[in-house]
């Protein structure tokens, strides 16, 4: 073995080289992790969708209170194991099972975890992929999806992009489908999935029953924190309902920064914080939340949701109060009055962000003269 002398042209080649086999060693172990957690997850889903199926099938009637089953197992699951178990994820374990049953996976699982790992290895998607996969109701265009995913190495991101593109359609109407086939293989800006990145799938998260820590920057998180604080202390009136309040539309998650009660106004307060300034796409992202809340969080006798988008950019803040929607004038006019001023708002934002910043440069400055 070489010796490296500290120095040395010699050291700095040597260290270059070990240094780059193991970044490779970790980025190669790091996505076997993230491949194994999405097997065994996808394949336990597998399972829970045939004794879903077994149990609809194995007596009289008993596809007829399939719903009634979904709804009871959703309750008992959620209660014993946390998230993850909804209504909508459990008929989609059920809708698994049915669309790859046991012929195509060649396996005979029994249920035990030696078995459970070897059905893992039939299922080499994560099982977001096999998530959107479902949404495609041909089942000849769909086992085209999943082929090409396979050889072409496809992340989720590619394979929604190819599915919403009618990739399968515009190859099948295509004189040159070799030359369509090799173009897919190439991957877009922004297709790759960091190992974090597939760790922190709201699937796996669930299926870990990890808590969802989502932040886009240490500033989001701290201002978050510090915004419900300052809501906290405005009165009783604001009640904490939840943080990163995680939601889910067709097959894609949205995250909710803070949700408040308002005991005055009888009614949710949905709160989300962008870092930069305010867009349209912000005010249609919010609307979205409303409707969402409206439909699955308010209870009878509340009045509808109300948003507050909060935007901070250096120099500039801005709060936007979301009340379209409201069934008069008047309550959205009594929702302006008693709802905190936005120029409080946007003032308390300036104000959090400056002593952040202060207290920032104030530790890189003990850690530089340390």
């Amino acid at each position: 073995m070489t010796e490296l002398v500290p120095g040395s042209a010699d050291a700095g080649q040597g260290y270059g080289v070990i240094h780059g086999d193991i970044v490779a060693l970790l980025e190669a172990a790091r996505h076997a992790a993230a491949r194994s957690v999405n097997a065994v997850m996808t394949a336990s889903y597998w399972q829970i969708g045939q004794r879903i199926v077994e149990f609809e099938q194995g007596g009289q009637n008993r596809a007829a209170y399939g719903d009634a089953l979904i709804e009871r197992l959703s309750a008992d699951l959620s209660a014993r194991f946390g998230r993850g178990f909804s209504r909508q994820n459990l008929q989609q374990m059920r809708l698994f099972y049915l669309a790859w049953p046991l012929d195509r996976i060649r396996q005979t699982p029994s249920g035990d975890l030696s078995e459970l790992l070897a059905l893992a290895q039939a299922f080499p998607l994560p099982w977001s992929a096999y998530v959107r996969l479902l949404s495609v109701k041909s089942e000849a265009a769909r086992a085209f999806y999943e082929t090409e995913a396979l050889r072409c190495g496809w992340s989720v991101r590619q394979l929604d992009r190819q599915v919403n593109s009618q990739f399968y359609e515009r190859v099948a109407l295509s004189r040159n489908k070799a030359a369509m086939l090799q173009k897919a293989e190439a991957a877009e800006p922004g297709d790759a999935i960091t190992p974090e990145q597939a760790l922190k799938d709201p699937f796996v998260l669930e299926f870990l029953n990890l808590k969802d820590e989502y932040s886009e920057s240490d500033l989001e998180e701290a201002l978050i924190q510090h915004l419900a604080d300052f809501l906290l202390e405005l009165g009783d009136d604001f009640a904490f309902v939840g943080r990163q309040r995680r939601l889910r539309l067709d097959d894609s998650w949205f995250r909710v920064d803070l949700l408040f009660f308002h005991r005055g106004l009888k009614c949710l307060l949905v709160i989300d914080l962008k870092i930069g300034k305010f867009t349209h796409a912000d005010a249609g992202q919010m609307h979205m939340y409303l409707n969402y809340a409206r439909q699955h969080w308010t209870k009878p006798g509340e009045n509808p949701p109300v948003g507050l988008v909060l935007c901070t950019s250096k120099g500039h803040n801005e709060a936007h109060y979301a009340l379209e929607g409201l069934p008069n004038k008047v309550m959205a006019a009594e929702y302006q009055t008693v709802l905190p001023d936005a120029k409080l708002l946007e003032a308390e934002l300036d104000k959090t962000r400056r002593e952040l910043e202060v207290r920032r440069v104030g530790r890189s400055g003990v850690e530089g003269g340390a």
